[in-house]
């Protein structure tokens, strides 16, 4: 039986990915410090551990289990937004932290290890659908330095022979499995915010920008269903494992379904999906969001076998809607913060 430690593994995609391997007979141990994701999420079958990936005790108690054989790694600040306003904050965790995480990981000899990027490594891109073949341009974001910076560590460790690496570059993270959703504090994702604009939850929305050159002026992103970006882990997880792949192998993944919605399209889907109108308002671009983002996912379906099974907008929305409906205030507790 395969083992795996899965950081950031009570949030919204490592808690998916935890599952998923889960039943494909791995042995799971989740480290999650709790700061953004939920106990509940945590499978009941995997190990806990509370604890932050900084803290060389609790990644060591998280290994007492055993050198793992695959390290799939969600544990971020994960808001572009938020990234300006804190970014020594962003920094800390996303790279203090994974530094942190990886020595202890390499002193353990653990030789994989998935890391979950971000296509904001792209900058504003020269064209789209963007391949892994474009040029990783200066960040946009703070947000976007530390997957470049994490990135990097982890080429200079594969480089050295001390461990393998999957970067997973993947583009919008969107939808719901039947029993484990999106439920971040303060929530800053589209989709939920549609949803809970639309539901009466949150205030008229926001669209940040409608002059971008786009089709109606609004940008442009690939949503991915999170039960894809788990598939897409685990898959990653089995291709590091095989015996035929040597130590210091590196691959860059892109994760996307190859289709950009607009803001606006995303509103009109969420109004198929619902049968009600989205109150909203225009409001001025906010820093670092570009036009569009739409991956070119054929290195992920030939490498990976991967193959998408959420591919439009509505496939997508409908799980949000159908989690959203039925969790009113998210993971239990979430009605008393």
């Amino acid at each position: 039986m395969p083992t795996a430690l899965v950081t950031g593994g009570a949030g919204y995609i490592g808690s998916v990915t935890a599952r998923l391997l889960l039943e494909r007979g791995w042995s799971v141990t989740v480290l999650d410090d709790l700061s953004a994701g939920h106990r509940a999420a945590v499978p009941a079958k995997a190990r806990f551990v509370e604890g932050e990936i900084g803290d060389r005790g609790a990644v060591r108690a998280a290994l007492e289990g055993g050198r793992p054989d695959c390290v799939l790694h969600f544990a971020a600040l994960t808001y572009v937004g938020h990234s300006f306003e804190r970014a020594h904050d962003y920094f800390a965790v996303n790279i203090g932290g994974t530094s942190m995480l990886l020595a202890e990981l390499v002193e353990h000899g653990v030789a994989n290890f998935v890391f979950s990027s971000s296509c904001t490594v792209y900058g504003e891109p020269d064209s789209v659908p963007i391949d892994e073949a474009a040029t990783v341009k200066p960040a946009v974001s703070p947000y976007g330095q530390t997957k470049q910076t994490c990135e990097s560590m982890l080429s200079w460790l594969a480089s050295t022979g001390k461990l393998s690496f999957a970067a997973l570059r993947y583009f919008n993270a969107a939808g719901s499995t039947d029993d484990l959703g999106e439920d971040h504090r303060p929530e800053t994702h589209l989709i939920p915010l549609v949803i809970d604009a639309v539901l009466g939850r949150a205030p008229e929305l926001k669209v940040f920008g409608n002059d971008y050159p786009t089709r109606d002026g609004t940008c442009i992103r690939d949503y991915v269903h999170v039960r894809d970006l788990a598939d897409a882990h685990v898959a990653a997880a089995e291709l590091l494992l095989a015996p035929s792949t040597p130590r210091g192998t590196r691959h860059i993944v892109n994760l996307g379904t190859g289709t950009g919605s607009s803001n606006l399209e995303v509103i009109q889907a969420v109004e198929k999906v619902s049968g009600r109108k989205v109150p909203y308002c225009f409001a001025p671009r906010r820093p670092g969001d570009a036009p569009a983002l739409v991956a070119d996912n054929a290195h992920a379906r030939k490498l990976l076998g991967w193959n998408p099974r959420y591919t439009t907008i509505e496939s997508v929305v409908e799980t949000a809607w159908k989690w959203r409906v039925e969790n009113p205030t998210g993971y239990p507790g979430g009605e008393e913060e």
